[in-house]
């Protein structure tokens, strides 16, 4: 079992990162101090500490989270996610990201985030399926249709969701599709679900680039992340007509200046679970990965991949952040001096949130679209985001970062005077 109080450097400051980014947006914006004040803390906290019976008949006691960061717009959304790693403060900055994320977007929906400190690889499928049961019987005081909609994260998928939406009905008597989004299609989930953060993605890195003069066709691209986000965006990279030169997964990345087989890459990934061994691609030092020539650097991975050091070596016009926090406030500072246009995640990463709401609008009336009809909804909201902050970034002089940051805090400081204070 992990110990829930253990440090992680890579995250130790996480949260105060995600607090000093709303300081600086509340300052550009002249934020009322009391508003301010409400908007740097979470709503409310739950942790909880529950125990589960192993295959082998032991009892293993589990830490779990959920947090609500603001509901003024709507109910809270945001993921669950089984990592060794998980921190409280890791989830609070998440929940306050996927409070960002909807006002970007126009969703009316505040932010939430939740999980397990579990290794989920050590369990069985029989022990993972009670640990999901037991710890939404936990959360269940928080969550539902109109209260709270957790949907995937790391190391949780479809299967999770189905389990998290049964015991929630379970306890209620009936069926309640709208509980979560990210469900298997057969008991409510929507179509798109599999590539809408990379669809997402591709129309800001696009837009992004068009900026800097860089048409997708022919742009080289270096990914670095290369799981459900990151091999779906290279697909669609390829398609776009882009050369992806360099791939990176956790461990290992491979780099061919010609160009990289996408199709093979994707193809081996899922087989091998490992970018390792790609037949006809040479071998990188993963630390080399951000210094290589491209036009586009995508960070599809985990939190602070891309720090201080590796900012001053990118060599890349656009940087984005296909993934929640990967470049580390220091190394965002060295970027924007260097005046690489960096998409930030808070708007890159935002067609997933998306999705789960045309989900959540789907289940709760009972009528499903198309996918025609998803995609260019899709469409329309990323490109209206991003063609918001960018509106900001030119007429107040801030990075895209500082853009969206004031768009969407401006957004929920509205909700949050309108509806006023209780009592």
């Amino acid at each position: 079992m992990s110990d829930p109080t253990r440090t992680h450097p890579a995250q130790d400051d996480v949260w105060g990162a995600a607090q000093r980014a709303l300081d600086l947006a509340a300052e550009r914006l002249q934020l009322d101090p009391g508003m301010h004040r409400v908007l740097r803390e979470p709503k409310r906290e739950l942790t909880v500490h529950f125990p589960v019976r192993m295959d082998d008949g032991s009892v293993e006691v589990f830490t779990g989270y959920r947090v609500h960061h603001n509901i003024n717009r709507g109910p809270s959304t945001g993921g669950i996610r089984y990592t060794e790693d998980l921190t409280l403060d890791l989830v609070r900055a998440n929940a306050m990201l996927n409070t960002w994320k909807a006002a970007l977007a126009q969703i009316p929906y505040g932010g939430a985030m939740g999980g397990v400190v579990v290794n989920p690889r050590r369990l069985s499928e029989t022990e993972r399926k009670a640990l999901t049961r037991r710890y939404a019987t936990e959360i269940a005081l928080l969550i539902g249709p109109d209260r709270d909609i957790p949907s995937p994260d790391v190391n949780t998928g479809s299967q999770t969701m189905a389990w998290i939406m049964d015991t929630f009905s379970m306890h209620r008597g009936h069926t309640i599709q709208a509980v979560v989004t990210g469900k298997p299609e057969a008991i409510g989930g929507t179509r798109g679900r599999r590539e809408a953060t990379s669809r997402g993605a591709l129309r800001c890195i696009a837009a992004a680039a068009r900026s800097r003069g860089v048409e997708l066709t022919g742009a080289r691209v270096v990914l670095q992340g290369f799981g459900r986000v990151g091999t779906v965006l290279a697909e669609m990279l390829d398609t776009a007509g882009a050369r992806i030169v360099a791939i990176a997964d956790d461990k290992r990345a491979v780099h061919d200046p010609a160009g990289l087989d996408v199709p093979a890459a994707v193809d081996w990934m899922h087989r091998h679970d490992a970018i390792e061994g790609l037949p006809d691609a040479p071998p990188v030092e993963r630390s080399d990965l951000f210094a290589l020539d491209c036009d586009i650097l995508v960070t599809a991975g985990v939190q602070y991949q891309l720090g201080k050091a590796a900012a001053k070596r990118v060599r890349a016009a656009v940087v984005a952040e296909a993934g929640n926090s990967p470049i580390t406030p220091e190394a965002d500072a060295v970027l924007r001096e260097r005046d690489v246009l960096v998409v930030p995640d808070i708007l890159c990463t935002a067609g997933g949130l998306v999705l789960a709401y045309f989900e959540w609008v789907q289940d709760m009336q009972a009528f499903f679209w198309t996918d025609e009809e998803i995609a260019a909804q899709l469409d329309r909201i990323m490109d209206d985001a991003m063609d918001q902050v960018m509106s900001t970034s030119r007429a107040a002089t801030v990075d895209l970062r500082g853009a969206a940051m004031m768009v969407a805090v401006g957004r929920v400081a509205e909700a949050t005077t309108f509806r006023g204070l209780y009592p």
